[in-house]
């Protein structure tokens, strides 16, 4: 019998502080038939969707974005932290839980009309997920689903994203932080 894909996240009780439970996603990389069952699981989240690229931030959106437009022959846009893409970007800072932090995306990464699809590892309260959607709007692109491995749903992440008019999908829900 095979396993529930929530059995190859490890959780990390009081790290990094007292009273949080860490969700962590290497031990779901660590094991090939997990790692398998993580992106066959986001295909089936996207399986109804008509969509045109993928877009990811680094690091962890990388390596569950790549595979997914690779199996479905889509381009993929990775989404940078500051000074890391080459070319011309547009960028987009928010807020963290202590300071801020800004992401970038090649300006002709998007074409005006495309749908895309966003995929994350973790949604937390969904403010990293908020700067891509704006990255992508400003370049003419629609985003159509954003699909993730983890959702940390007592962080209200999804429902600040539904709640102006994205569809979200995740493949493993916990309820609390």
């Amino acid at each position: 019998m095979s396993k529930d894909l929530k059995e190859y996240v490890r959780t990390i009780p009081d790290f990094p502080e007292p009273g949080i439970m860490f969700r962590d996603v290497t031990s779901v990389l660590g094991d090939a038939d997990g790692l398998a069952l993580a992106v066959d699981s986001l295909r089936e989240l996207l399986a109804d969707v008509d969509y045109d690229v993928v877009v990811a931030p680094e690091s962890r959106g990388f390596i569950f974005g790549v595979p997914i437009a690779y199996l479905d022959h889509k381009p993929f846009v990775p989404v940078r932290k500051k000074g890391k893409l080459p070319c011309e970007t547009i960028e987009e800072s928010y807020e963290l839980e202590y300071g801020s932090a800004t992401l970038e995306m090649h300006k002709d990464a998007i074409c005006p009309g495309q749908k895309v699809v966003i995929i994350d590892d973790l949604i937390a309260t969904g403010g990293t997920t908020e700067a891509i959607i704006r990255l992508v709007e400003r370049l003419g692109g629609e985003v159509v689903r954003i699909a993730f491995v983890i959702e940390l749903a007592g962080l209200d992440g999804r429902k600040k994203l539904e709640s102006e008019g994205y569809q979200v999908s995740s493949a493993i829900i916990y309820e609390g932080k």
